[in-house]
C-alpha cells in the first residue's frame, strides 16, 4: 500500500485577510508546524498545494521533503486543490490523505489509525463530531477529480454513494485557522 499524504494550503486567506500559511506559530509558521504533523505521520510520498501567497508561502515554510502542487484555481475553493492533486498522483498511489494547512494540533497517531482502518472512506471522528484528516482509496480517485468548491469533500462524505468509517479520535476537531479569532484561540490553547 503506498499512502500519500497532502496538505491543502492554497487558500487565499480571504477571512483572514493575510497569508495564514505565513503566521508565526511555534517559533515557525502555521504551515511548518501542519507539515512537521503531516512529516510524522510516516506517509510514502507527501504533496502540499499551493495557490493564494504562493511566493511568499515559499520564501518562508520550509518545503524540504514536500512536492509542492500549485493550484491556479485556488479561489475556487478547496474541491480545486483535490482536484488537482490527484492528477499529480504516483500510478503506485492507492490511499490519500488529506490534512488542512491550518490545522497543526492533529496528531500523527490518529491519522495512522486512519490509514489502518478498513474501507474506501475514512474520517476522523472527535468528540463534537467528524473532521479532518480525511481519507480516501484508489477506488474513490475518479471521483475527486471531478470535485468543485469550497465544500465539495464534505459533499461527497454525505452523498452516501460511499460507505464512511469512522475512527475515534480524542478531544474535540482540532482548530483550523480561517479567521482571526480562530487564530488567536489556537494561540491560546497553545499557551494554557
Amino acid at each position: 500500500m503506498t499512502v500519500t499524504g497532502v496538505v491543502l494550503a492554497a487558500g487565499g486567506s480571504r477571512r483572514l485577510g493575510r497569508p495564514k500559511q505565513s503566521l508565526p506559530f511555534r517559533g515557525r509558521t502555521l504551515l511548518d508546524a501542519t507539515l512537521d504533523v503531516a512529516r510524522a505521520c510516516g506517509f510514502d510520498e507527501l504533496l502540499v498545494t499551493l495557490g493564494g501567497s504562493a511566493a511568499e508561502v515559499r520564501a518562508t515554510v520550509s518545503l524540504a521533503g514536500v512536492r509542492v502542487i500549485e493550484n491556479p484555481e485556488f479561489s475556487s475553493g478547496c474541491g480545486s486543490s483535490v482536484r488537482t492533486t490527484v492528477g499529480f498522483l504516483s500510478d503506485s498511489s492507492d490511499t490519500l490523505v488529506l490534512l488542512l494547512g491550518d490545522q497543526p494540533l492533529v496528531r500523527p497517531a490518529d491519522v495512522r489509525r486512519l490509514i489502518a482502518a478498513e474501507g474506501q472512506v475514512g474520517v476522523c471522528r472527535y468528540t463534537d463530531g467528524p473532521g479532518h484528516p480525511f481519507l480516501f482509496r484508489r477506488p474513490v480517485f475518479g471521483e475527486l477529480s471531478t470535485l468543485h468548491g469550497d465544500k465539495a469533500v464534505w459533499r461527497l462524505l454525505h452523498s452516501g454513494r460511499y460507505p464512511v468509517t469512522e475512527i475515534d479520535c480524542a478531544g474535540t476537531v482540532p482548530i483550523d485557522v480561517d479567521t482571526i479569532d480562530d487564530y488567536e484561540r489556537l494561540l491560546s490553547l497553545e499557551h494554557s
